[in-house]
């Protein structure tokens, strides 16, 4: 029974949370992106018959009116973005030597292309096509012919991820896949989800499940925004501390699908609770943090004006080249970065460390909760796109890290329930030489969210590059929200168990692990 409540409820709020003609309460702050409260009708009547009437009566009553006037809005915002990209294409190129990466890099520098992926194997790049023949021109002879075009029209393909949108090159058998899992109570989950409908709904699973989850902010963001997540966890007796778990997405604002799979993750813990017996253990052992968008004031942007904007929406020495890259913020071997001088860089970590309001909101939250009453022993950071596992370094690829073999043991099983219950294959790699020679050429890979949870305050953490290999790359069809949320659930459940297991160290053990590698990380 009470999944049905939840059925009414979800369905209800994403029907609602956008509508321009529903008044839903006194907005939580003035910027961009507003987030309104939730409707009282979920909030004032105390019995679940009461909830239930209420939400039914306005479901009948409002519901498909809600849901056009909500795809009508995101299609015109979609509509505005699409002339900023006519005539953009994605190419990949394919690396077979370390000069031809050395010679994508300075080539890349000097016409500031749009990087969107870098393997050891490939390069994908974002150009006009116009600008193909002046970026050959910078290239050696092997590059010549040693691409293919990935995106032919990047106009399109980004008016497709957006809510309502028709979908004309989409893979049908996938599309009705998804279409046949998509019931009352997942029906967030049937498109992606602009950041005004995304809190609201954070607080409806909390008002519908007190018991175990908690709605919490970590702090505000730049422009104002709070950065919220949920606590997913049954209650531990007073004074004892408990272990956790960290699950962040969209540290970069254009990886939407990172987004959906974050809040996929969560509801699926939260719903499944005293149903499924190895979900409702995790609940037990551990507390789930997940911060499903922690770059909100870039996520928020990327709905409204810009698609492809990477990184935060801070202010730089140069007035026309705004954001720092949330990844690259932390303090961890960030001097050693090759892009901090060029504030129009994707890559560009600020000028010191943790000047990136919402990485240094995200260090301090982890820190306060240690001193309180949390042990994080696990992170999994979710990314788009390559589909990769990778462990630490970013940093480096000559300093290994103390317990590599433990961290490639659970990396490759982690692959392994993906690649049974798919059929995807994600490489397992460290996170530097997953990235390849051309990020490592053009970052130096300090800096990273990975490094520092892993040095500070977690033993086991991971990077997560999801689906897919480049087809689409940050621009995913909404049909595979659902089969990457499932796939990447059972990631979350095998990571929990082998956490549960006893393989993480104790508290003690992570202070010696500290002491042990901070020195040479210091270097």
């Amino acid at each position: 029974m009470r999944t049905d409540y939840l059925v009414l409820g979800v369905t209800v709020f994403f029907s609602v949370a956008n509508s321009a003609t529903i008044h839903l309460g006194p907005p939580s702050h003035t910027k961009s992106g507003v987030v309104p409260e939730l409707p009282d009708l979920v909030k004032s009547p105390t019995s679940w018959s009461g909830r239930l009437r209420a939400l039914s009566e306005w479901l009948l009553g409002r519901s498909r009116h809600g849901l056009r006037d909500y795809e009508q809005k995101h299609l015109g915002l979609a509509s505005s973005q699409i002339s900023k990209y006519t005539g953009d294409i994605v190419l990949r190129f394919n690396l077979t030597t370390q000069a031809e990466g050395k010679a994508l890099v300075e080539a890349s520098q000097v016409l500031l292309l749009d990087v969107w992926s870098s393997t050891k194997e490939h390069v994908d790049i974002r150009l006009p096509e116009r600008d193909v023949p002046s970026l050959l021109g910078l290239l050696p002879n092997t590059l010549q012919h040693a691409h293919a075009l990935l995106i032919p029209d990047l106009g399109r393909a980004i008016q497709e991820t957006f809510p309502g949108a028709q979908k004309p090159f989409s893979d049908p058998l996938l599309e009705e896949t998804s279409r046949e899992k998509v019931d009352g109570s997942n029906i967030f989950f049937q498109d992606y989800q602009p950041l005004s409908v995304i809190v609201p709904w954070v607080k409806l699973l909390e008002s519908l499940f007190p018991a175990y989850v908690k709605a919490f902010s970590i702090g505000v963001s730049h422009e104002g925004r709070e950065i919220m997540g949920l606590r997913v966890g049954t209650k531990k007796p007073e004074g004892e501390r408990k272990k956790a778990i960290i699950v962040t997405g969209a540290a970069h604002a254009r990886e939407w699908i990172s987004v959906s799979t974050v809040s996929y993750l969560a509801y699926s813990f939260i719903i499944n609770h005293l149903k499924d017996k190895r979900i409702t253990a995790l609940v037990d052992d551990f507390d789930w943090i997940f911060i499903p968008t922690l770059n909100v004031d870039g996520y928020a942007y990327t709905w409204e004006h810009d698609r492809l904007w990477r990184k935060n929406r801070q202010p730089t020495s140069l007035s026309f080249c705004k954001g720092i890259d949330l990844d690259r913020a932390y303090d961890i071997h960030w001097e050693a970065q090759k892009t901090q001088s060029n504030p129009c860089s994707d890559s560009f970590p600020g000028e010191k460390p943790f000047e990136a309001v919402e990485s240094k909101r995200l260090s301090d939250w982890v820190a306060k909760m240690k001193e309180e009453n949390l042990d994080f022993i696990g992170y999994l950071d979710f990314h788009s796109y390559s589909q990769q596992i990778l462990y630490p370094y970013s940093y480096s690829c000559s300093t290994l890290p103390p317990d590599l073999e433990n961290l490639e043991e659970l990396a490759m099983g982690l692959a392994k329930v993906i690649r049974l219950h798919s059929g995807e294959h994600y490489e397992v790699a460290s996170a530097c030489g997953g990235s390849g020679y051309f990020t490592q050429a053009q970052t130096g890979g300090g800096g990273s969210a990975l490094d520092y949870l892993y040095t500070h305050h977690v033993p086991f953490a991971y990077q997560i590059k999801l689906r897919d290999t480049g087809s689409y790359g940050f621009l995913l069809p909404r049909e595979n929200i659902i089969p990457t949320g499932e796939e990447s659930l059972g990631v979350l459940i095998y990571f929990g168990e082998f956490l549960s297991e006893g393989v993480a160290r104790s508290g003690s053990e992570i202070a010696e692990h500290e002491t042990e590698i901070q020195p040479e990380l210091r270097k």
